[in-house]
């Protein structure tokens, strides 16, 4: 029996539609991440329900784990408060999920941490490097999302 792959929709930029988005990317149920996380009992599928439909937020220790889980950046699934520029950074990668053709250009951007800014413009020319590759079908799709969800500028230092 073969398996057929289904692309994940994000419903929202919402951190629990990130959590659920990444756990389908990476074929994992409900029911596995909580027994990951030792929710234990009948509805141990409850604790995800509610952080998927954003009924619950995980703790910051919470959200670490479950991005360990789901083997992504802890940036990619935490609750954005926009003090560094990784926040900045995935919420554009999650727009580009959300809207396809959605188009960012820093310069209609009032920036004035010259650090940021230089982070955030070495991001975007590396993205439209892999936005150009998975165009032209270089890279697949899953390597895309997989590049999407382990990004990290600390990398590229």
């Amino acid at each position: 029996m073969k398996l057929m792959y289904s692309r994940p929709i994000l419903r929202d930029l919402s951190q629990g539609a990130r959590i659920a988005f990444v756990r389908q990317f990476r074929a994992k149920t409900q029911d596995e991440i909580a027994g990951l996380l030792g929710a234990t009992g009948e509805c141990r599928r409850r604790t995800m329900t509610r952080y998927e439909k954003g009924d619950r937020n995980p703790t910051t220790a919470r959200a670490k784990l479950i991005a360990e889980l789901l083997n992504v950046n802890y940036h990619a699934i935490k609750q954005y408060d926009y003090k560094e520029p990784l926040d900045f950074i995935y919420t554009l990668l999650w727009m580009e999920e959300l809207l396809p053709n959605y188009h960012f250009d820093v310069d209609d951007v009032f920036i004035t941490d010259v650090d940021f800014l230089n982070t955030i413009n070495a991001f975007l020319k590396e993205w439209e490097i892999m936005k150009r590759k998975r165009k032209n079908r270089e890279i697949k799709y899953s390597t895309y999302i997989e590049w999407k969800l382990s990004y990290s500028f600390e990398d590229r230092k």
